[in-house]
């Protein structure tokens, strides 16, 4: 057990089980997993849970605002334990592959949008679709 997320759980008001511990440590093996992929890792791992078991650990852990949920356009939403920095992403439409954008202005939202009167803009999601370097024709 790493006790960081052990702590983590319960200062989010979770109870510590192994299988949101084990949850949270494929997601540091693999940021941008979606809920297939931490299932398989898991099995990998001799772990045996259901894909169900997952969604709501994913579901728990996403509600308690211990990881953030993205919904790339075509895939199954991926999670990822980079949290609060209202950082981007970058999705390869070939292969699915998903890196991290950092902000570009430094701070949240990093965007400024004509919101309606009286609306305050809390955050931004940017997704940028195109071709990774490995997929990209060579030029």
């Amino acid at each position: 057990m790493t006790e960081p997320d052990a702590e983590l759980l319960r200062t989010r008001g979770l109870r510590v089980t192994q299988g949101r511990l084990a949850v949270l440590g494929v997601l540091d093996r693999l940021p941008h997993a979606d809920a297939d992929g931490v299932h398989r890792a898991l099995a990998d791992d001799g772990a045996e849970t259901s894909v169900q078991s997952v969604h709501n650990v994913l579901g728990d852990l996403t509600a308690a605002g211990i990881v953030r949920r993205f919904e790339p356009a075509r895939s199954a939403a991926r999670y990822e334990r980079r949290i609060g920095d209202n950082h981007h992403h970058a999705v390869c439409s070939s292969c699915g592959r998903v890196d991290d954008v950092d902000c570009v202005v430094g701070e949240a939202p990093c965007m400024h949008a004509d919101a309606p009167a009286g609306f305050t803009v809390q955050a931004a999601e940017v997704t940028f679709v195109g071709l990774c370097a490995d997929c990209a024709p060579a030029t």
